[in-house]
Protein backbone atom coordinates (compact mmCIF):
# COMPACT_ATOMS: atom_id res chain seq x y z
CA UNK A 1 0.00 0.00 0.00
CA UNK A 2 2.86 2.34 0.83
CA UNK A 3 4.30 1.76 -2.65
CA UNK A 4 1.01 2.75 -4.30
CA UNK A 5 0.84 5.94 -2.19
CA UNK A 6 4.37 6.85 -3.31
CA UNK A 7 3.37 6.13 -6.92
CA UNK A 8 0.33 8.43 -6.62
CA UNK A 9 2.58 11.20 -5.26
CA UNK A 10 4.94 10.73 -8.20
CA UNK A 11 2.10 10.81 -10.71
CA UNK A 12 0.26 13.83 -9.31
CA UNK A 13 3.08 16.29 -9.90
CA UNK A 14 2.33 19.15 -12.33
CA UNK A 15 4.89 18.18 -15.00
CA UNK A 16 3.56 14.60 -15.15
CA UNK A 17 -0.09 15.72 -15.32
CA UNK A 18 0.66 18.26 -18.07
CA UNK A 19 2.61 15.64 -20.06
CA UNK A 20 -0.28 13.21 -19.59
CA UNK A 21 -2.83 15.75 -20.80
CA UNK A 22 -0.77 16.74 -23.85
CA UNK A 23 0.09 13.13 -24.70
CA UNK A 24 -3.44 11.78 -24.38
CA UNK A 25 -5.21 14.53 -26.34
CA UNK A 26 -2.35 14.79 -28.85
CA UNK A 27 -2.37 11.03 -29.34
CA UNK A 28 -6.07 11.05 -30.17
CA UNK A 29 -5.58 13.84 -32.71
CA UNK A 30 -2.58 12.07 -34.30
CA UNK A 31 -4.43 8.77 -34.43
CA UNK A 32 -7.41 10.43 -36.14
CA UNK A 33 -5.27 11.71 -39.03
CA UNK A 34 -4.77 8.93 -41.60
CA UNK A 35 -1.16 8.60 -42.67
CA UNK A 36 0.55 9.84 -39.51
CA UNK A 37 0.27 7.31 -36.67
CA UNK A 38 1.88 7.10 -33.22
CA UNK A 39 5.28 5.87 -34.47
CA UNK A 40 5.80 9.08 -36.46
CA UNK A 41 4.69 11.29 -33.55
CA UNK A 42 6.82 9.45 -30.96
CA UNK A 43 9.85 9.56 -33.28
CA UNK A 44 9.47 13.34 -33.67
CA UNK A 45 8.94 13.96 -29.93
CA UNK A 46 11.68 11.61 -28.76
CA UNK A 47 14.56 14.14 -28.82
CA UNK A 48 12.47 16.60 -26.76
CA UNK A 49 11.85 14.03 -24.00
CA UNK A 50 15.57 13.66 -23.29
CA UNK A 51 15.56 16.96 -21.39
CA UNK A 52 12.58 15.89 -19.25
CA UNK A 53 12.46 13.78 -16.10
CA UNK A 54 12.11 10.05 -16.94
CA UNK A 55 8.51 9.77 -15.68
CA UNK A 56 7.47 12.97 -17.48
CA UNK A 57 9.01 11.91 -20.81
CA UNK A 58 7.65 8.37 -20.63
CA UNK A 59 4.19 9.63 -19.65
CA UNK A 60 4.13 11.90 -22.69
CA UNK A 61 5.12 9.05 -25.03
CA UNK A 62 2.78 6.57 -23.32
CA UNK A 63 -0.03 9.09 -23.72
CA UNK A 64 0.47 9.13 -27.48
CA UNK A 65 0.95 5.36 -27.67
CA UNK A 66 -2.11 4.51 -25.57
CA UNK A 67 -4.54 7.07 -27.00
CA UNK A 68 -3.73 6.98 -30.72
CA UNK A 69 -5.83 3.85 -31.27
CA UNK A 70 -8.89 5.65 -29.88
CA UNK A 71 -8.45 8.34 -32.51
CA UNK A 72 -7.58 5.82 -35.21
CA UNK A 73 -11.02 4.20 -34.92
CA UNK A 74 -12.75 7.45 -36.00
CA UNK A 75 -11.67 7.52 -39.69
CA UNK A 76 -11.78 3.70 -39.78
CA UNK A 77 -15.49 3.80 -38.95
CA UNK A 78 -16.52 6.96 -40.81
CA UNK A 79 -14.49 6.85 -44.05
CA UNK A 80 -13.19 3.24 -44.16
CA UNK A 81 -9.60 4.46 -43.70
CA UNK A 82 -7.81 3.35 -40.51
CA UNK A 83 -6.11 6.20 -38.68
CA UNK A 84 -3.41 3.84 -37.43
CA UNK A 85 -2.34 0.48 -38.86
CA UNK A 86 -3.84 -1.46 -35.94
CA UNK A 87 -7.30 -0.02 -36.65
CA UNK A 88 -7.47 -1.84 -40.00
CA UNK A 89 -9.67 -4.60 -38.55
CA UNK A 90 -12.03 -1.94 -37.20
CA UNK A 91 -13.04 -1.07 -40.79
CA UNK A 92 -14.46 -4.58 -41.31
CA UNK A 93 -17.51 -3.94 -39.15
CA UNK A 94 -17.31 -0.22 -38.29
CA UNK A 95 -17.72 1.15 -41.81
CA UNK A 96 -20.64 -1.18 -42.74
CA UNK A 97 -22.42 0.09 -39.60
CA UNK A 98 -21.86 3.66 -40.80
CA UNK A 99 -23.34 2.80 -44.19
CA UNK A 100 -26.39 1.45 -42.36
CA UNK A 101 -26.80 4.81 -40.61
CA UNK A 102 -25.32 3.59 -37.29
CA UNK A 103 -22.18 5.76 -37.20
CA UNK A 104 -22.86 7.05 -33.67
CA UNK A 105 -23.47 3.54 -32.36
CA UNK A 106 -20.29 2.24 -34.02
CA UNK A 107 -18.17 5.05 -32.55
CA UNK A 108 -19.71 4.58 -29.12
CA UNK A 109 -19.01 0.84 -29.16
CA UNK A 110 -15.43 1.41 -30.39
CA UNK A 111 -14.68 3.97 -27.67
CA UNK A 112 -16.37 1.88 -24.97
CA UNK A 113 -14.55 -1.30 -26.01
CA UNK A 114 -11.22 0.54 -26.13
CA UNK A 115 -11.74 1.90 -22.62
CA UNK A 116 -12.92 -1.47 -21.28
CA UNK A 117 -9.95 -3.38 -22.73
CA UNK A 118 -7.38 -0.80 -21.65
CA UNK A 119 -8.61 -0.49 -18.06
CA UNK A 120 -8.94 -4.29 -17.69
CA UNK A 121 -5.36 -4.68 -18.91
CA UNK A 122 -3.97 -2.04 -16.53
CA UNK A 123 -5.79 -3.45 -13.49
CA UNK A 124 -4.52 -6.98 -14.24
CA UNK A 125 -0.97 -5.73 -14.57
CA UNK A 126 -1.10 -3.67 -11.38
CA UNK A 127 -2.18 -6.83 -9.54
CA UNK A 128 0.60 -8.83 -11.24
CA UNK A 129 3.38 -6.33 -10.42
CA UNK A 130 4.28 -7.88 -7.00
CA UNK A 131 4.59 -11.29 -8.70
CA UNK A 132 6.81 -9.81 -11.41
CA UNK A 133 8.93 -8.17 -8.71
CA UNK A 134 9.68 -11.67 -7.38
CA UNK A 135 10.18 -13.33 -10.78
CA UNK A 136 12.31 -10.61 -12.43
CA UNK A 137 15.41 -11.17 -10.19
CA UNK A 138 15.54 -14.77 -11.45
CA UNK A 139 16.65 -13.41 -14.84
CA UNK A 140 20.42 -13.16 -15.09
CA UNK A 141 22.54 -12.22 -18.08
CA UNK A 142 22.03 -15.51 -19.94
CA UNK A 143 18.24 -15.46 -19.37
CA UNK A 144 17.95 -11.92 -20.70
CA UNK A 145 20.13 -12.88 -23.70
CA UNK A 146 17.82 -15.83 -24.44
CA UNK A 147 14.70 -13.70 -23.93
CA UNK A 148 16.06 -11.12 -26.40
CA UNK A 149 16.87 -13.91 -28.88
CA UNK A 150 13.31 -15.25 -28.44
CA UNK A 151 12.00 -11.73 -29.06
CA UNK A 152 13.84 -11.47 -32.40
CA UNK A 153 12.59 -14.92 -33.43
CA UNK A 154 9.00 -13.98 -32.55
CA UNK A 155 9.30 -10.72 -34.51
CA UNK A 156 10.41 -12.68 -37.58
CA UNK A 157 7.71 -15.33 -37.21
CA UNK A 158 5.03 -12.66 -36.68
CA UNK A 159 5.58 -11.49 -40.29
CA UNK A 160 3.94 -14.54 -41.82
CA UNK A 161 4.55 -14.72 -45.56
CA UNK A 162 7.52 -12.34 -45.19
CA UNK A 163 9.65 -14.26 -42.71
CA UNK A 164 12.73 -14.36 -44.94
CA UNK A 165 12.57 -10.60 -45.52
CA UNK A 166 11.86 -9.93 -41.83
CA UNK A 167 14.83 -12.10 -40.85
CA UNK A 168 17.18 -10.27 -43.21
CA UNK A 169 15.94 -6.86 -42.03
CA UNK A 170 16.37 -7.90 -38.38
CA UNK A 171 19.90 -9.01 -39.29
CA UNK A 172 20.47 -5.61 -40.90
CA UNK A 173 19.37 -3.97 -37.65
CA UNK A 174 21.85 -6.08 -35.67
CA UNK A 175 24.60 -5.10 -38.15
CA UNK A 176 23.73 -1.39 -37.89
CA UNK A 177 23.88 -1.62 -34.10
CA UNK A 178 27.42 -3.01 -34.25
CA UNK A 179 28.83 -0.04 -36.21
CA UNK A 180 31.26 2.15 -34.27
CA UNK A 181 33.42 1.65 -31.19
CA UNK A 182 32.55 -1.61 -29.44
CA UNK A 183 31.94 -1.22 -25.70
CA UNK A 184 34.38 -3.75 -24.16
CA UNK A 185 37.75 -3.56 -25.93
CA UNK A 186 37.09 -0.18 -27.61
CA UNK A 187 37.97 -1.44 -31.08
CA UNK A 188 36.42 0.04 -34.23
CA UNK A 189 33.87 -1.98 -36.18
CA UNK A 190 32.67 -1.19 -39.70
CA UNK A 191 33.80 2.46 -39.55
CA UNK A 192 36.03 2.24 -42.68
CA UNK A 193 38.19 5.06 -41.33
CA UNK A 194 35.27 7.52 -41.29
CA UNK A 195 35.27 9.70 -38.17
CA UNK A 196 31.51 10.27 -38.23
CA UNK A 197 30.91 6.53 -37.81
CA UNK A 198 33.07 6.29 -34.67
CA UNK A 199 30.13 6.85 -32.33
CA UNK A 200 27.92 4.50 -34.34
CA UNK A 201 24.50 5.05 -35.85
CA UNK A 202 22.20 6.72 -33.37
CA UNK A 203 18.97 4.76 -32.83
CA UNK A 204 16.86 7.93 -32.80
CA UNK A 205 18.30 9.11 -36.13
CA UNK A 206 17.45 5.73 -37.69
CA UNK A 207 13.96 5.75 -36.11
CA UNK A 208 13.19 9.25 -37.38
CA UNK A 209 14.38 8.28 -40.84
CA UNK A 210 12.57 4.95 -41.15
CA UNK A 211 9.29 6.08 -39.60
CA UNK A 212 8.86 9.86 -39.76
CA UNK A 213 10.80 10.90 -42.87
CA UNK A 214 9.70 7.90 -44.94
CA UNK A 215 6.07 8.71 -44.10
CA UNK A 216 6.65 12.38 -44.97
CA UNK A 217 8.18 11.44 -48.33
CA UNK A 218 5.26 9.12 -49.07
CA UNK A 219 2.65 11.77 -48.26
CA UNK A 220 4.48 14.35 -50.41
CA UNK A 221 4.97 12.19 -53.51
CA UNK A 222 1.43 10.76 -53.52
CA UNK A 223 -1.53 12.73 -54.96
CA UNK A 224 -2.93 15.26 -52.51
CA UNK A 225 -6.18 14.28 -50.82
CA UNK A 226 -8.47 15.57 -48.06
CA UNK A 227 -10.83 12.80 -46.86
CA UNK A 228 -14.44 13.82 -46.33
CA UNK A 229 -16.36 12.63 -43.26
CA UNK A 230 -19.83 13.65 -42.14
CA UNK A 231 -20.53 14.83 -38.55
CA UNK A 232 -22.42 12.55 -36.17
CA UNK A 233 -25.27 13.62 -33.91
CA UNK A 234 -26.70 12.18 -30.71
CA UNK A 235 -25.47 11.23 -27.23
CA UNK A 236 -22.02 9.67 -27.47
CA UNK A 237 -22.08 8.73 -23.78
CA UNK A 238 -25.29 6.76 -24.21
CA UNK A 239 -23.84 4.99 -27.24
CA UNK A 240 -20.74 4.02 -25.24
CA UNK A 241 -22.85 2.52 -22.45
CA UNK A 242 -24.02 -0.19 -24.87
CA UNK A 243 -20.62 -1.84 -24.37
CA UNK A 244 -22.04 -3.47 -21.22
CA UNK A 245 -24.23 -5.60 -23.49
CA UNK A 246 -21.04 -7.02 -25.05
CA UNK A 247 -18.95 -7.14 -21.86
CA UNK A 248 -18.03 -10.81 -22.31
CA UNK A 249 -16.63 -10.15 -25.79
CA UNK A 250 -14.75 -7.08 -24.50
CA UNK A 251 -13.30 -9.06 -21.56
CA UNK A 252 -12.11 -11.82 -23.90
CA UNK A 253 -10.52 -9.23 -26.20
CA UNK A 254 -8.82 -7.55 -23.24
CA UNK A 255 -7.46 -10.92 -22.10
CA UNK A 256 -5.98 -11.64 -25.52
CA UNK A 257 -4.50 -8.13 -25.56
CA UNK A 258 -2.76 -8.71 -22.20
CA UNK A 259 -1.34 -12.09 -23.23
CA UNK A 260 -0.14 -10.93 -26.65
CA UNK A 261 1.24 -7.67 -25.27
CA UNK A 262 3.45 -9.47 -22.75
CA UNK A 263 5.04 -11.65 -25.47
CA UNK A 264 7.74 -9.66 -27.32
CA UNK A 265 7.26 -9.31 -31.07
CA UNK A 266 3.57 -10.26 -31.17
CA UNK A 267 1.50 -7.14 -30.43
CA UNK A 268 -1.88 -5.79 -31.52
CA UNK A 269 -2.42 -7.63 -34.81
CA UNK A 270 -2.23 -11.12 -33.29
CA UNK A 271 -4.35 -10.05 -30.30
CA UNK A 272 -7.02 -8.64 -32.63
CA UNK A 273 -7.04 -11.71 -34.85
CA UNK A 274 -7.43 -14.12 -31.92
CA UNK A 275 -10.08 -11.97 -30.26
CA UNK A 276 -12.03 -11.53 -33.51
CA UNK A 277 -11.86 -15.26 -34.28
CA UNK A 278 -13.00 -16.22 -30.77
CA UNK A 279 -15.90 -13.74 -30.89
CA UNK A 280 -17.06 -15.06 -34.27
CA UNK A 281 -17.00 -18.67 -33.01
CA UNK A 282 -19.11 -17.78 -29.95
CA UNK A 283 -21.50 -15.44 -31.75
CA UNK A 284 -25.09 -16.38 -32.50
CA UNK A 285 -24.79 -14.45 -35.77
CA UNK A 286 -21.31 -15.26 -37.15
CA UNK A 287 -22.47 -14.45 -40.68
CA UNK A 288 -22.65 -10.74 -39.69
CA UNK A 289 -18.91 -10.51 -39.02
CA UNK A 290 -17.35 -8.33 -41.70
CA UNK A 291 -20.77 -6.90 -42.57
CA UNK A 292 -21.35 -4.62 -39.60
CA UNK A 293 -21.30 -6.85 -36.51
CA UNK A 294 -21.17 -4.93 -33.20
CA UNK A 295 -19.45 -7.96 -31.62
CA UNK A 296 -16.69 -7.90 -34.24
CA UNK A 297 -16.09 -4.20 -33.63
CA UNK A 298 -15.93 -4.70 -29.85
CA UNK A 299 -13.60 -7.71 -30.17
CA UNK A 300 -11.17 -5.76 -32.35
CA UNK A 301 -11.05 -2.53 -30.34
CA UNK A 302 -10.91 -4.13 -26.88
CA UNK A 303 -7.95 -6.31 -27.92
CA UNK A 304 -5.76 -3.64 -29.52
CA UNK A 305 -6.19 -1.16 -26.64
CA UNK A 306 -5.25 -3.77 -24.04
CA UNK A 307 -1.82 -4.24 -25.60
CA UNK A 308 0.03 -0.96 -24.71
CA UNK A 309 -0.01 -1.53 -20.94
CA UNK A 310 0.95 -5.19 -21.32
CA UNK A 311 3.77 -4.31 -23.75
CA UNK A 312 5.45 -2.40 -20.93
CA UNK A 313 5.98 -5.64 -18.94
CA UNK A 314 8.93 -7.06 -20.96
CA UNK A 315 10.32 -3.53 -21.29
CA UNK A 316 10.23 -2.75 -17.55
CA UNK A 317 10.95 -6.22 -16.17
CA UNK A 318 13.67 -7.34 -18.59
CA UNK A 319 14.64 -4.24 -20.58
CA UNK A 320 13.39 -5.97 -23.74
CA UNK A 321 11.04 -3.98 -26.03
CA UNK A 322 8.30 -5.96 -27.74
CA UNK A 323 7.85 -3.65 -30.73
CA UNK A 324 9.06 -0.41 -32.30
CA UNK A 325 7.22 2.03 -30.02
CA UNK A 326 8.50 0.50 -26.78
CA UNK A 327 11.97 0.30 -28.38
CA UNK A 328 11.84 4.08 -28.79
CA UNK A 329 10.78 4.48 -25.14
CA UNK A 330 13.77 2.38 -24.04
CA UNK A 331 16.08 5.16 -25.18
CA UNK A 332 14.40 7.54 -22.67
CA UNK A 333 15.44 5.18 -19.86
CA UNK A 334 19.02 5.00 -21.10
CA UNK A 335 19.41 8.77 -21.46
CA UNK A 336 18.44 9.25 -17.80
CA UNK A 337 20.50 6.29 -16.52
CA UNK A 338 17.36 4.47 -15.41
CA UNK A 339 18.10 0.82 -16.20
CA UNK A 340 14.97 -1.21 -16.98
CA UNK A 341 15.23 -4.80 -15.87
CA UNK A 342 14.95 -6.91 -12.72
CA UNK A 343 16.37 -4.15 -10.53
CA UNK A 344 13.60 -1.74 -11.54
CA UNK A 345 10.87 -3.95 -10.03
CA UNK A 346 12.97 -4.57 -6.94
CA UNK A 347 14.16 -1.03 -6.21
CA UNK A 348 11.73 1.30 -8.02
CA UNK A 349 8.35 -0.42 -7.84
CA UNK A 350 6.76 2.97 -7.09
CA UNK A 351 8.03 4.20 -10.50
CA UNK A 352 6.43 1.16 -12.19
CA UNK A 353 3.12 1.72 -10.39
CA UNK A 354 3.23 5.42 -11.32
CA UNK A 355 3.49 4.49 -15.00
CA UNK A 356 0.49 2.16 -14.76
CA UNK A 357 -1.58 4.68 -12.81
CA UNK A 358 -0.68 7.25 -15.48
CA UNK A 359 -2.02 4.86 -18.12
CA UNK A 360 -5.23 4.49 -16.09
CA UNK A 361 -5.70 8.25 -15.82
CA UNK A 362 -4.80 8.58 -19.50
CA UNK A 363 -7.75 6.41 -20.52
CA UNK A 364 -10.14 8.43 -18.35
CA UNK A 365 -8.93 11.69 -19.96
CA UNK A 366 -9.19 10.20 -23.45
CA UNK A 367 -12.71 8.83 -23.03
CA UNK A 368 -13.96 12.18 -21.69
CA UNK A 369 -12.26 13.95 -24.61
CA UNK A 370 -13.79 11.57 -27.14
CA UNK A 371 -17.30 12.17 -25.74
CA UNK A 372 -17.13 15.88 -26.50
CA UNK A 373 -14.73 16.14 -29.45
CA UNK A 374 -15.66 13.59 -32.12
CA UNK A 375 -17.08 16.19 -34.52
CA UNK A 376 -14.05 18.44 -33.94
CA UNK A 377 -11.77 15.52 -34.83
CA UNK A 378 -13.74 14.97 -38.04
CA UNK A 379 -12.51 18.39 -39.21
CA UNK A 380 -8.91 17.35 -38.49
CA UNK A 381 -9.35 14.30 -40.75
CA UNK A 382 -9.82 16.72 -43.67
CA UNK A 383 -6.28 18.16 -43.46
CA UNK A 384 -4.60 17.82 -46.93
CA UNK A 385 -2.05 15.02 -46.97
CA UNK A 386 0.77 16.99 -48.62
CA UNK A 387 0.52 19.69 -45.96
CA UNK A 388 0.88 16.93 -43.35
CA UNK A 389 3.88 15.53 -45.20
CA UNK A 390 5.68 18.90 -45.21
CA UNK A 391 4.91 19.44 -41.51
CA UNK A 392 6.30 16.00 -40.60
CA UNK A 393 9.38 16.62 -42.80
CA UNK A 394 10.23 19.92 -41.08
CA UNK A 395 9.60 18.62 -37.54
CA UNK A 396 11.66 15.47 -38.23
CA UNK A 397 14.72 17.39 -39.42
CA UNK A 398 14.42 19.78 -36.46
CA UNK A 399 14.31 16.76 -34.12
CA UNK A 400 17.32 15.08 -35.74
CA UNK A 401 19.43 18.24 -35.74
CA UNK A 402 18.59 18.99 -32.09
CA UNK A 403 20.11 15.67 -30.98
CA UNK A 404 23.76 16.59 -31.62
CA UNK A 405 23.57 19.73 -33.80
CA UNK A 406 24.92 17.59 -36.62
CA UNK A 407 24.14 18.06 -40.30
CA UNK A 408 25.56 14.56 -40.88
CA UNK A 409 22.76 13.13 -38.69
CA UNK A 410 20.25 14.87 -40.95
CA UNK A 411 21.86 13.28 -44.02
CA UNK A 412 21.84 9.82 -42.40
CA UNK A 413 18.19 10.26 -41.40
CA UNK A 414 17.30 11.33 -44.95
CA UNK A 415 19.07 8.22 -46.30
CA UNK A 416 17.08 5.98 -43.97
CA UNK A 417 13.94 7.92 -44.93
CA UNK A 418 14.47 7.00 -48.60
CA UNK A 419 15.24 3.42 -47.59
CA UNK A 420 12.04 3.34 -45.50
CA UNK A 421 10.03 4.65 -48.45
CA UNK A 422 11.47 1.89 -50.67
CA UNK A 423 10.46 -0.70 -48.04
CA UNK A 424 6.93 0.75 -47.94
CA UNK A 425 6.66 0.59 -51.72
CA UNK A 426 7.83 -3.04 -51.65
CA UNK A 427 5.39 -3.76 -48.80
CA UNK A 428 8.26 -4.86 -46.52
CA UNK A 429 8.30 -4.25 -42.73
CA UNK A 430 10.53 -1.68 -41.04
CA UNK A 431 9.91 -2.81 -37.45
CA UNK A 432 12.45 -5.72 -37.58
CA UNK A 433 15.26 -3.23 -38.29
CA UNK A 434 14.57 -1.21 -35.14
CA UNK A 435 14.10 -4.27 -32.96
CA UNK A 436 17.25 -5.78 -34.46
CA UNK A 437 19.21 -2.69 -33.43
CA UNK A 438 17.81 -2.65 -29.89
CA UNK A 439 17.70 -6.39 -29.16
CA UNK A 440 21.03 -6.98 -30.94
CA UNK A 441 22.74 -4.58 -28.54
CA UNK A 442 21.10 -6.26 -25.54
CA UNK A 443 22.12 -9.72 -26.78
CA UNK A 444 25.75 -8.70 -27.29
CA UNK A 445 26.12 -7.10 -23.84
CA UNK A 446 24.36 -9.92 -21.97
CA UNK A 447 26.15 -12.71 -23.83
CA UNK A 448 29.54 -11.16 -23.11
CA UNK A 449 28.60 -10.70 -19.45
CA UNK A 450 27.61 -14.37 -19.12
CA UNK A 451 30.52 -15.87 -21.09
CA UNK A 452 32.76 -15.93 -18.00
CA UNK A 453 30.42 -18.47 -16.37
CA UNK A 454 29.76 -20.59 -19.48
CA UNK A 455 32.26 -23.29 -20.45
CA UNK A 456 29.98 -25.30 -22.72
CA UNK A 457 26.56 -25.08 -24.39
CA UNK A 458 25.09 -27.12 -21.55
CA UNK A 459 26.07 -24.38 -19.10
CA UNK A 460 23.77 -22.07 -21.02
CA UNK A 461 20.74 -24.09 -19.91
CA UNK A 462 21.77 -25.23 -16.43
CA UNK A 463 19.21 -22.93 -14.77
CA UNK A 464 15.43 -23.47 -14.92
CA UNK A 465 14.39 -20.24 -16.66
CA UNK A 466 17.24 -20.49 -19.18
CA UNK A 467 16.22 -24.07 -19.96
CA UNK A 468 12.56 -23.04 -20.41
CA UNK A 469 13.56 -20.23 -22.77
CA UNK A 470 15.73 -22.53 -24.89
CA UNK A 471 12.90 -25.08 -24.99
CA UNK A 472 10.47 -22.33 -26.06
CA UNK A 473 12.85 -21.23 -28.84
CA UNK A 474 13.22 -24.81 -30.14
CA UNK A 475 9.45 -25.47 -30.03
CA UNK A 476 8.55 -22.15 -31.72
CA UNK A 477 11.15 -22.55 -34.49
CA UNK A 478 10.14 -26.19 -35.07
CA UNK A 479 6.45 -25.29 -35.21
CA UNK A 480 7.16 -22.41 -37.60
CA UNK A 481 9.16 -24.70 -39.93
CA UNK A 482 6.39 -27.31 -39.79
CA UNK A 483 3.73 -24.69 -40.62
CA UNK A 484 5.82 -23.31 -43.50
CA UNK A 485 6.32 -26.79 -44.99
CA UNK A 486 2.59 -27.53 -44.67
CA UNK A 487 1.67 -24.24 -46.37
CA UNK A 488 4.20 -24.89 -49.14
CA UNK A 489 2.74 -28.32 -49.78
CA UNK A 490 -0.80 -26.90 -49.79
CA UNK A 491 0.20 -24.26 -52.36
CA UNK A 492 1.97 -26.90 -54.46
CA UNK A 493 -1.13 -29.12 -54.44
CA UNK A 494 -3.33 -26.15 -55.28
CA UNK A 495 -1.14 -25.19 -58.23
CA UNK A 496 -1.23 -28.79 -59.54
CA UNK A 497 -5.06 -28.98 -59.52
CA UNK A 498 -5.59 -27.07 -62.82
CA UNK A 499 -3.13 -29.43 -64.57
CA UNK A 500 -4.94 -32.46 -63.16
CA UNK A 501 -8.33 -31.07 -64.24
CA UNK A 502 -7.02 -30.43 -67.78
CA UNK A 503 -5.72 -33.99 -67.93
Amino acid sequence: METIIQAVELMFSWPVLVALLIGSIGGVVIGAIPGVGPAVAIAILLPATFSMEPLVGLTLLLGIYGSSMYGGSLPAILINTPGTAVNALTTYDGYPMTKRGEALRALGLAYGASFFGAVLSILILILLSPVLAKVAPMFGSREIFLAALLGIILVIIAHKGQMAAAGMLAGLGILLQSVGMEPVNYTMRYTFGLDWLTSGLDLIVVVLGLFALSQAFQLIVEPDSAPDAQPVSGSMFRAMCEIWKYRRTAATGGGFGVLMGIIPGVGEFTAQFLSYTAARKRSKTPEMFGRGSPEGLVASESANNAVPAAAMIPLLALGIPGEALTAMMLSVFYVHNVVPGPGLFQNQLDFVYALYLSLLLLNVIVILWMVVSSNLLIRIIRIPTRFLGMAILVLSFVGVYSLRNSAMDCMIAAGFGVFGLILKRLNLPTVPIILGMVLGGIMEVKLRASMGRIDSLLDLVNRPIAALLVLAIIVIVAQSIRTSIRDLRARHEESNKPHQNKA
